[in-house]
């Protein structure tokens, strides 16, 4: 880290430090930074003039009259963010300050193709800014059901999404719309959902996607973790040596996503001879005690579990945070936790808090949204704006 004699403090950088819930006001700002108090106000004076920064109420006095608080300006405009699942999408609106002023759930198909699936969505995403008040949108993040290359935004291999390999989403994104855009695997941007929701009390997270298909968020040091090529936490096609020998689209037998995810479970219950068409049906069968459906439940969570016990052993994370449709059913958490207690070791359990999600069915909208707004926030882009829009000397 650069120490303060090292650093200018920048316009973005007091933004950022305002943002982050560090700084409160202009006082604040001086005395973290060591900035002179004229030097704070010119700054801070700028980016109110640009909309960053607006001064509400009264803040904490330490002697003498009491400050205006500074507050991220939440008006101006807006992001989208959209989680896009194989038949539907959840499309959130977040303001600057990260809240969610506006959603909607739109149903599609993957099995339409990139461009009719990205023009759908866009054109919910702006019938939905225009019903939520009519602010501008500044960008517009989505997250995917399969390994995005974090280099690029190309698809790498989905399990579920013919036709969609190897496609540069974020290349069709961006000629469809016109605006700058994120491209999230879906896991990673849930985690980030999640860390939001719980305001960053878990700084060493697994977070664990299970619903049509499993996967794994990974939050490490307040950051979500990608590896090299952006599939860290791909647990789908990690094979059980016991599993039964179901062939995956990987090419291989026994992988977890076609022994444990939703679809595999979905797919047992109709060769027992079940009349069911898709997950919500198996949810219910459970919610009424069905004996069938609640023991496929346990049995894929035990087997979740046994893949996530190797990634506890060796992370050693604060929380694990179970999400996704099959998060909701009590037999499939039920199964993670008794897998995990029997097959760790009691160091990296005795103090792991294990949990369902809070943010819940809206955490990958708003998960990859606020990675957009992280990117257009950032100090370095604001800077760029106060520069390009500041008059010029004389």
């Amino acid at each position: 880290m650069r120490s303060t004699s090292q650093t200018s403090h920048s316009a973005g950088e007091l933004f950022a430090l305002v943002r982050g819930g560090k700084a409160h006001s202009r006082a604040d700002l001086a005395r973290m930074t060591g900035l002179s108090a004229s030097t704070v106000a010119l700054r801070v004076d700028a980016l109110v003039a640009s909309g960053y920064l607006e001064e509400v109420g009264q803040g904490e006095s330490r002697g003498g009259r009491r400050p205006r608080a500074l507050a991220v300006k939440a008006a101006g405009s807006v992001v989208a963010g959209v989680d896009l699942g194989e038949r539907h999408a959840t499309i959130v609106l977040l303001d600057r300050r990260g809240e969610i002023v506006g959603e909607a759930f739109e149903n599609v198909s993957l099995l339409d193709g990139v461009e009719a699936v990205v023009t759908q969505v866009w054109a919910s995403t702006r019938r939905l800014a225009e019903e939520s008040g009519g602010m501008p949108l500044a960008g517009i993040a989505m997250s995917l059901p399969g390994p995005v290359d974090s280099r690029t935004t190309r698809l790498l291999s989905p399990t579920r999404m013919p036709g969609w390999n190897g496609v540069d989403v974020g290349e069709v994104l961006g000629a469809v719309t016109g605006l700058p855009f994120v491209i999230e695997n879906d896991a990673n941007a849930m985690a980030v959902g999640e860390y939001i929701e719980r305001d960053a009390a878990f700084e060493q997270m697994v977070f664990v996607k299970a619903g049509s298909g499993i996967g794994c968020g990974i939050v490490v040091d307040g950051a979500v973790y990608r590896g090299f090529r952006g599939v860290a936490g791909d647990i789908s096609h990690v094979a059980l040596h016991d599993a039964p020998p179901v062939i995956c689209s990987c090419g291989r037998a026994g992988c977890l996503d076609v022994v444990a995810s939703g679809s595999a479970i979905v797919d047992a219950l109709k060769e027992a001879g079940e009349r069911i068409d898709n997950l919500d049906d198996v949810l219910a069968l459970a919610e009424n005690a069905h004996p069938r459906a609640t023991a496929l439940l346990r049995e894929a969570g035990a087997r979740t579990g046994e893949v996530l016990a190797t990634i506890i052993n060796f992370f050693n994370p604060q929380a694990l945070v179970v999400g996704g449709r099959l998060a909701t059913a009590d037999a499939f958490v039920a199964g993670i936790r008794q897998a995990l207690f029997t097959l760790c070791l009691p160091m990296s359990t005795d103090a792991l808090q294990i949990e369902v999600s809070r943010a819940g069915a809206l955490a990958g909208a708003r998960g990859v949204g606020w990675e957009l707004l992280e990117t257009m926030l950032s100090p370095a882009r604001i800077d760029a704006e106060l520069r390009d829009v500041a008059p010029p000397s004389r």
